[in-house]
């Protein structure tokens, strides 16, 4: 039967930083055995050094979620290693931002590439074998962009209702076999992906100049807080989990009234569009020789 958590097998995409390190570390401390799978390898491997300094136990393992093949093999490694696999937390993920204008379609096969399809690589590698098992929870990370229209962030915006659709529909089809379905639908959590590039994803066109403020980052709700409130969630078999909880009057509100929300999106993205790019222009007039 499904552990919750302790002595469950955890795997975690993208669980070197962000929302996957508050992920890892929790499920550690509730006594789970987590695989650590990130691309960022060394940092994975320092991770799960330090949880199991802490009497937790974890490893790392190297994985791109955009290699499927590779994917597949590290889902038949843990069950030959482990005998089971508890929970799949379809975590990695990368943002890119900035007028629609300014994408090229390598910016959207790239997000696609990992929002999505890194997505329907775990669920196609681990769904399979959680029935033949007969348990197992799913667990993907989608965002509140994922339940409405984000200007400047129509990409990452697709990628997310994509995955909530997924989740919706998968968690039907599992129902007579045992395995659970869910989808982490977060606000603004204060992980690295505020601040865009490297390895997180990409800022393009005017919207490079933005930058994670201070007081942005103080309205952000603490990874490890949202790891807690998560997790409780997923023992609770919930399918949509939104969180911080003030995000759900906004959510409970587009869905009342989704014409007045779109025209609200759109009154408040003209004003933010605007501001951006006066202040894109004089950036570049000061920088000028």
């Amino acid at each position: 039967m499904l552990r919750s958590y302790r002595d469950a097998v955890c795997l975690v995409t993208g669980g070197a930083s962000g929302i996957g390190e508050a992920l890892s570390r929790e499920l550690a401390r509730r006594g789970a055995s987590v695989i650590l799978a990130d691309r960022q390898e060394e940092r994975a491997g320092t991770l799960a050094k330090e949880i199991e300094s802490a009497g937790g136990r974890a490893r790392a393992a190297a994985l791109d979620v955009r290699d499927a093949e590779a994917f597949e093999a590290l889902v038949r490694d843990t069950l030959s290693d482990a005998g089971r696999l508890d929970y799949l937390f379809n975590n990695a993920g990368i943002g890119v931002g900035g007028f629609f204008e300014d994408h090229s379609l390598d910016d959207w096969r790239y997000i696609v590439d990992v929002n999505l399809m890194g997505v329907v690589h775990g669920a196609h590698a681990a769904y399979p074998r959680m029935c033949e098992q007969g348990f197992g929870h799913i667990v993907n990370t989608a965002s509140m962009a994922g339940q409405m229209g984000v200007p400047g962030l129509a990409s990452y915006s697709a990628t997310k209702h994509a995955v909530v659709g997924l989740t919706r529909s998968l968690r039907a089809e599992g129902l007579e076999y045992g395995v659970r379905v869910s989808a982490f639908c977060p606000g603004v959590i204060n992980t690295p992906i505020l601040d865009g590039g490297g390895a997180y994803g990409r800022i393009l066109g005017p919207a490079s100049i933005l930058e994670a403020q201070p007081e942005d980052l103080g309205r952000a709700m603490d990874a490890t807080r949202f790891a807690q409130q998560a997790l409780d969630a997923v023992a609770k078999n919930r399918e949509i989990i939104v969180l911080p909880s003030a995000w759900r009057i906004l959510w409970a509100f587009d869905r009342l009234f989704p014409t007045l929300g779109s025209r609200l999106t759109a009154w408040q993205y003209r004003r933010g569009k605007a501001k951006l790019l006066a202040r894109a222009a004089t950036e570049t007039q000061d920088g000028a020789p």
